[in-house]
């Protein structure tokens, strides 16, 4: 067993987190450039914890230009073993209302203007993306929304689309009625794919603001709207936060379903043929796999 370190990635609305001892902003380079902030880090309830606003404190960040790869990787380099997820989005079913929070367990992904992998020319790797999230990890934060007073709905599926624009109604209907979906956001990709590629279980908490413009008897996306009830999720966010310790513990065994070893079978890129300036890249997201010094 290893000792657990949690990390956090904090949506609109939320950039900063409560209880946390000993807490202090953290600078990380990377070879991936600059992240989205500094990292707060310290303990909370016995439980190391690493908090990123994903846009950056005052909100800085569109989605397509957050540096998911730079956040992704520092996390990593700062020793982080599960990361949790929380950012807004709108709702296409009725039921999951503002103010409801939604843990995710699939999504489509229809972002096209941000890098989505660590890998590429030089050295080629393939992670499964079947099953995206961490259920064990999950299914913990379904636990803790619920004791925070949070209406809890456990699997949907996240479209992720570009932004910054909000749906047209031909898309949220699109979206809603012939692909299924139940919650749309601009920020879990490729940040879940990143997430796979470096080995951290990663769970995602949607936090339902709007209807999205399906909703017959809701007018269309307004941000005014949208940040009223931000203020309200994030400290619900927040509350579900200060639970996660007790339930996850210090120690950290295994994922069960593999996603701390998802790289053990996925470089296909013969070593001989892999490019050094890439692997030194990868060292912290790819170590683990990568063997023998790089020159």
């Amino acid at each position: 067993m290893t000792t657990r370190k949690l990390g956090v990635i904090g949506g609109s609305g939320l950039y900063a987190v409560d209880g946390v001892q000993n807490g202090e902003w953290l600078e990380v380079a990377t070879p991936w450039g600059t992240p989205s902030d500094a990292f707060f880090c310290g303990v909370l309830d016995g439980l190391d914890i690493v908090f990123l606003p994903r846009h950056g404190r005052g909100h800085v960040h569109s989605p397509t230009d957050v540096p998911y790869r730079a956040n992704i990787d520092a996390l990593k380099r700062l020793g982080v073993t599960d990361v949790v997820s929380l950012s807004a989005c709108g709702s296409f079913r009725e039921e999951m209302a503002p103010g409801d929070f939604v843990i995710v367990d699939q999504f489509i992904d229809r972002t096209f203007a941000r890098p989505k992998s660590f890998f590429g020319s030089g050295c080629v790797a393939h992670v499964s993306m079947a099953h995206p999230v961490s259920k064990e990890l999950s299914a913990h934060c379904a636990t803790a929304a619920r004791a925070a007073g949070v209406t809890v709905h456990e699997g949907g599926t996240y479209l992720a689309m570009e932004g910054p624009q909000f749906s047209s109604y031909a898309e949220s209907i699109m979206y809603r009625d012939q692909w299924g979906c139940s919650v749309i956001g601009m920020t879990n990709m490729p940040e879940a794919k990143l997430a796979r590629e470096a080995e951290l279980p990663y769970a995602s908490v949607a936090m339902v603001t709007d209807y999205d413009c399906w909703h017959p008897d809701h007018d269309a996306v307004e941000v005014s709207d949208i940040v009223r009830v931000l203020h309200g999720n994030a400290d619900a966010a927040r509350a579900l936060i200060k639970e996660l310790p007790a339930l996850l513990g210090t120690e950290r065994t295994p994922c069960p379903q593999g996603c701390d070893t998802a790289l053990e079978y996925a470089l296909i890129t013969a070593p001989e043929a892999r490019d050094p300036e890439l692997m030194k890249k990868l060292d912290a997201v790819a170590g683990r796999v990568l063997s023998g010094p790089v020159d």
